[in-house]
């Protein structure tokens, strides 16, 4: 990426009409270069919640996923799969196991370019929400390490601390568009004025809903709706390291807790090594 998507009367901060900016980006192929919930599978198989076979079936899914082969049906089977697969999982242990492990399976993953953005846009007085399909237990602690501000993911519903199998939110397709403008009510953003990155054509309701859309790596349909719409397109090519580059900022409150851990856990771990 040469130059900046941002716009010259929007970087050092604040707009001409007084009014918020936010800056929505899709996780999956947009800000990492994989899928959110495929990189966390070792760990759960490692803490007994999901077997080898489980592992097999989800990374056919995620194969699928990652060529750009899933169509709508076969999208709509990997998340019913998910959420089948998640039924009766503790919150509480899923929440440990993503927060001791984020920085492990992530880092990896993070392309620099979106790293870049998001400083740019904090620097301009911007605030960054992470956009997911992903559950909020994989999507918050990733936001948090990111440094980002807020998060709209999938919820699944919890009774009596575990996972039901419902889903309360699936944060896919137009349901993005949905929880953009909702959020943009709250928090006072002008949408005009918002950008948004993402990678697949699944995402166009999301880039239509600000006033500049960006298609990141994008699919085929993607390119084609970018170029009739008037979306800059970007390429990022560069996962790295994450730790040096970004400031780690709670993205609300509990989630604070949860990117600590996993800070301290990391810490921990590389001064094990350090005087090994």
């Amino acid at each position: 990426m040469s130059t900046s998507p941002l716009e010259p009367q929007q970087q050092g901060g604040g707009t001409s009409t007084g009014r918020r900016v936010a800056a929505f980006f899709d996780l999956d192929k947009t800000i990492i270069a994989t899928s959110s919930t495929a990189v966390f599978s070792p760990s759960f198989l490692a803490g007994g919640l999901i077997t080898r076979g489980d592992v097999l079936r989800s990374a056919y899914a995620h194969f699928l996923y990652m060529a750009g082969s899933a169509d709508a049906d076969q999208t709509e089977r990997m998340r019913q799969h998910l959420s089948d697969l998640a039924t009766g999982w503790d919150v509480a242990r899923v929440k440990q196991i993503v927060a001791e492990t984020v920085h492990e399976h992530v880092d990896p993953y993070v392309y620099a370019e979106a790293v870049d953005l998001i400083t740019e846009h904090h620097e301009a007085g911007h605030d960054v929400v992470v956009v997911s399909a992903s559950g909020t237990e994989l999507v918050e602690p990733i936001a948090a390490m990111l440094g980002a501000d807020h998060v709209v993911a999938t919820r699944m519903a919890v009774a009596e601390g575990r996972f039901t199998g419902e889903i309360d939110f699936y944060a896919y397709g137009e349901n993005k568009a949905t929880a953009i403008r909702d959020l943009a009510r709250k928090r006072g953003y002008d949408l005009d004025r918002c950008y948004a990155y993402s990678d697949s054509v699944t995402d166009a309701p999301m880039l239509a809903a600000v006033g500049h859309g960006h298609a990141v790596n994008p699919d085929r349909a993607l390119r084609r709706m970018a170029a009739e719409n008037g979306w800059e397109m970007l390429t990022f090519t560069r996962p790295v390291a994450l730790r040096p580059r970004v400031r780690p900022v709670p993205v609300l409150a509990a989630v604070g807790l949860l990117g600590a851990v996993g800070l301290t856990w990391w810490w921990r771990r590389r001064q094990g090594r350090d005087l090994a």
